[in-house]
């Protein structure tokens, strides 16, 4: 079979977004966690309808990268669909440490809401108030009210960042119940069809099966051995291996909540998106919509067995079998002239620590509580005075105030920790708040250090990031010893595929270098809308 297509256009010529009609439905895909190298590597395993189809009849950005860290779910769907970095649109994070309220708050976390659905409790306690800036859906319901902007999702984050501020519903998954909720935020009850899909239990019905490979285990070529200890096996399953009785594991995996860390996550999602399309009357307005469907069970998966694991290469096996079944839908909704789609991802992932330990690669695990730890008594060692420290993913916090009390120098505080960490194992760099704030990063001696202090400063906001924040080296790793995760500022995190297709889109690629935040302001150009204030990315087509 054919790999996919190699020639390269000039970016000029890259989607050619001469739109003399307005799509009717815009639709923003986002495959959390899905590296670009997946494309190529399941190539030959991939059916006709799906990925190939989206690469064979449309536009492949094929050098797409995130210009920032930290690489997270949270901060990636802000920035794909407001066209700005953390330092802007201020979801610095899944989640961070606030200071003045002193605990940590999540990205989503709305305490003044209530969850419509569900359990009723924290799970749906969530909107998108901590995100500082518009989405491009605000603006399309800014241009046109009639237009609807709706963002469904297993995560809470992945449904409601990318709905915005003015997003019509968001929806997600209550790992409780095994329900599609909502909040208040966006509506009163849910919508009688949402009841009616909840009151199937969808999610029970897939687990009800066995999840087994798509095809005999033994073509799995592209990935390791199936039993190898560089995964994390199901509590209840001494070994990580296939094939997995889901209805068994339901009783010690969290019930429903089980469906996120298989592939029929996915396919509980392309349902919902289905049904949510259908009742919503999407496309069939007099303004354009545009839905933004988050595919999460990719993340769980990664997370726990890791990119090179049988199960990650199955999962995205069947995904490609639920992205043809969304497209063929579409077909018959609307017709690909009157759809626009684009297909992205909110990070990468790493290797697992384990499997690169073994081929002899310098890498490692850190601990955050480890880290705040040994910071604190390295800390009374140099000042003679316990300083109270946070360590939050990447980020270090201090109680300025109480460190001034004791007639202590802040900055004095922050280099010294900065020096501590820049010496620990498994840390490249690090730097300060004020370096951040002061410094572009541009002209320095060490143009790889200071390439990855760049993406730190597009990752920073000041009133959410810590005072002092790291870099890991590659190959290492916050917490998982076993499976996998992502954040860091390398390729392996920050490349991911961008795929445009459908209304005036042209087939071709480009290998020209792309930045996640470039998406948006194109998008713009085709819905002749506003591009959001705080978004300076260039479109990524010129073809006027």
């Amino acid at each position: 079979m054919k790999k996919p297509p190699l020639f390269t256009l000039p970016l000029f010529l890259a989607i050619s977004i001469i739109c003399h009609a307005q799509p009717k439905l815009l639709v923003g895909l986002v495959i959390d966690q899905m590296r670009y190298d997946y494309i190529e590597k399941y190539w030959d395993k991939y059916g006709e309808g799906g990925f190939k189809r989206l690469v064979n009849e449309g536009f492949n950005c094929k050098n797409t990268n995130y210009n920032y860290v930290p690489t997270f779910t949270g901060p990636g769907h802000a920035s794909i669909f407001t066209g700005m970095t953390p330092s802007v649109h201020g979801i610095v994070g899944n989640d961070w440490i606030d200071l003045v309220l002193k605990r940590q708050v999540y990205c989503v976390g709305d305490r003044s809401v209530a969850g419509v659905g569900g359990t009723k409790g924290a799970s749906g306690q969530m909107s998108p108030k901590n995100l500082f800036r518009k989405t491009i859906g605000d603006e399309l319901k800014t241009k046109n009210k009639n237009s609807k902007v709706i963002g469904i999702a297993l995560k809470d984050r992945g449904a409601i960042l990318p709905a915005g501020q003015l997003g019509n519903a968001a929806y997600w998954f209550d790992v409780e119940t095994g329900f599609w909720i909502s909040s208040t935020k966006y509506m009163k009850d849910l919508p009688k069809w949402v009841n009616d899909f909840n009151f199937k239990e969808p999610a029970k019905t897939y687990l009800s099966q066995m999840w087994n490979t798509l095809y005999p285990i033994n073509t799995y070529s592209e990935s390791d051995p199936d039993n190898n200890p560089c995964e994390e096996p199901f509590k209840g399953k001494e070994l990580p291996v296939f094939p997995y009785d889901l209805n068994y594991l339901m009783n010690t995996n969290g019930g429903a909540g089980l469906i996120r860390s298989t592939p029929f996550g996915n396919s509980l999602t392309k349902d919902f998106a289905i049904e949510t399309i259908k009742n919503e009357q999407l496309g069939k307005g007099l303004a354009t919509d545009m839905f933004c469907v988050s595919f999460s069970s990719t993340d769980y998966i990664g997370h726990q067995f890791g990119p090179q694991s049988i199960e990650v290469e199955d999962c995205y096996l069947r995904l490609d079998k639920d992205l043809e079944a969304l497209l063929l839908f579409l077909d018959k909704w609307l017709g690909k002239d009157n759809v626009l789609l684009f297909l992205t991802s909110d990070h990468g992932v790493s290797e697992t620590v384990p499997c690169l330990q073994k081929k002899h690669v310098d890498a490692g695990v850190l601990v955050e509580k480890l880290i705040a730890d040994s910071l604190k008594q390295h800390l009374t060692k140099v000042f003679g005075d316990t300083i109270s420290v946070l360590v939050n993913d990447f980020d270090v916090y201090f109680d300025q105030k109480r460190i001034e009390q004791k007639n202590l120098n802040f900055i004095e505080v922050k280099n010294a920790v900065v020096s501590y960490l820049k010496k620990m194992n498994g840390i490249a760099d690090a730097v300060t708040s004020n370096e951040i704030q002061e410094d572009n990063f541009a002209d320095g001696s060490n143009p790889s250090r200071d390439s990855l202090r760049v993406k730190v400063k597009a990752g920073y906001n000041a009133g959410r990031s810590g005072q002092v924040v790291f870099i890991l080296k590659p190959g290492w790793l916050i917490g998982f010893y076993k499976g996998a995760t992502h954040g860091s500022p390398y390729i392996y995190d920050t490349h991911v595929p961008l795929l445009w297709w459908g209304s005036s889109i042209k087939q071709g690629n480009s290998e020209l270098p792309i930045t996640i935040t470039q998406i948006v302001p194109t998008l713009s150009e085709i819905l002749k809308v506003s591009v959001p204030e705080g978004c300076v990315a260039k479109p990524i087509s010129f073809d006027k």
